[in-house]
């Protein structure tokens, strides 16, 4: 669906309005949507539209996985979401699984980056140099 400028200009200025201190304010958005959804000004499922995509983008930045072959001592997983928190911002989620694939080490997805210190990946980076 196309969206127009002027809907793309009011959804990021709806958005930026649910931003407190830098991380999205559940609360202010679903005001923001009850705002909307009442009033119904021109445009406004394309408003609506455009301002889910920016908090879906939001949330998957601020959602880290970390995966490992045994759970963490919780020393480590501390130590881990701290360091994720002082890179990523403050509003950082961290979820801990596990992933026997891996054979050791730990991989990180955070946001759309990607950190790999497993064994697996290391092996799949020997075999291809061979």
């Amino acid at each position: 669906m196309k969206i127009s400028k002027q809907a793309q200009r009011n959804a990021r200025e709806l958005f930026r309005c649910c931003v407190v201190n830098g991380v999205l304010d559940e609360d202010r958005v679903r005001q923001a949507v009850a705002l909307v959804r009442a009033r119904k000004p021109r445009g406004y499922i394309e408003v609506l539209s455009r301002l889910q995509r920016l908090v879906k983008l939001d949330l998957e930045k601020r959602t880290a996985r970390v995966e490992s072959v045994t759970p963490l001592p919780s020393d480590l997983k501390a130590k881990v979401t701290r360091q994720l928190k002082k890179i990523y911002g403050a509003g950082m989620s961290v979820s801990f699984v596990q992933n026997p694939a891996l054979i050791g080490g730990l991989r990180i997805h955070a946001g759309s980056d990607l950190y790999d210190g497993s064994v697996r990946a290391r092996l799949n980076i020997l075999a291809q140099q061979f």
